[in-house]
């Protein structure tokens, strides 16, 4: 069996990775966003979506920064796939916690072949989501559509189950885990505080509700619990 190996650089499959995921949530790809994304300068990005657009990458569009090409899509969802099997694996084959998977997983996707992730997959069953609650894309590249609100925008009495939860933080991954703010669990939102904070109870869970401050509310995605 061939083992193919992935063609692009991974300065351009980080730029890829992350212009999908700041169109994913619907936001513009501007030069800033996607600066800050990859926490590199405002020129730096343009100069790399100049050659991303002239490989058929990505293409421009008015007064919404950049937005990815058939081709762009395609090859931004191989990334994503190696990194979130790559998360999985290491948490579940290889004793990691959901706190460090992610920075192991970001410096292995660049290097892991199709096959080595295939194979992953294989070995764990196919599984359709990450350790931190995102879906998992296919190997023919198809991804569950995600439209989940934060945890910060629901309103005082509603019941959310969380999704899904944003891993950039090991920090907040290990305050989430902590408080058993974790995907598949369900809260009942009592109320905002002042400063963004959002009090909340974990369905079944006994004793006083506990304050979730806005920064780490907003990297808990939920949807209504019916």
């Amino acid at each position: 069996m061939k083992d193919t190996r992935p063609s692009l650089s991974r300065s351009v499959e980080d730029y890829l990775k992350a212009i999908f995921a700041i169109t994913e949530r619907g936001e513009a790809a501007s030069t800033s966003a996607i600066a800050a994304a990859l926490d590199v300068q405002p020129a730096s990005v343009t100069g790399m979506v100049k050659r991303l657009a002239e490989t058929g990458l990505l293409q421009h569009v008015p007064y919404r920064g950049v937005r990815l090409t058939g081709k762009g899509i395609r090859e931004a969802l191989r990334v994503i796939r190696r990194h979130r099997i790559l998360e999985t694996y290491l948490l579940q084959r290889l004793g990691y916690s959901w706190d460090d998977v992610h920075d192991e997983a970001e410096r292995l996707e660049h290097a892991a072949s199709e096959r080595l992730i295939d194979a992953m997959a294989a070995a764990l069953e196919d599984p359709s989501h990450d350790p931190h609650g995102s879906p998992i894309p296919t190997s023919a590249g198809e991804i569950e559509a995600v439209d989940f609100a934060t945890l910060a925008d629901a309103g005082a009495g509603d019941h959310v189950r969380i999704r899904a939860v944003d891993d950039a933080e090991p920090e907040g991954l290990r305050s989430m885990e902590a408080r058993g703010l974790v995907p598949g669990v369900s809260l009942h939102v009592e109320k905002h505080e002042d400063g963004g904070a959002v009090s909340v109870r974990v369905d079944g869970a006994e004793g006083a509700g506990q304050r979730v401050e806005h920064e780490l509310a907003r990297r808990i995605y939920v949807t209504p619990d019916r």
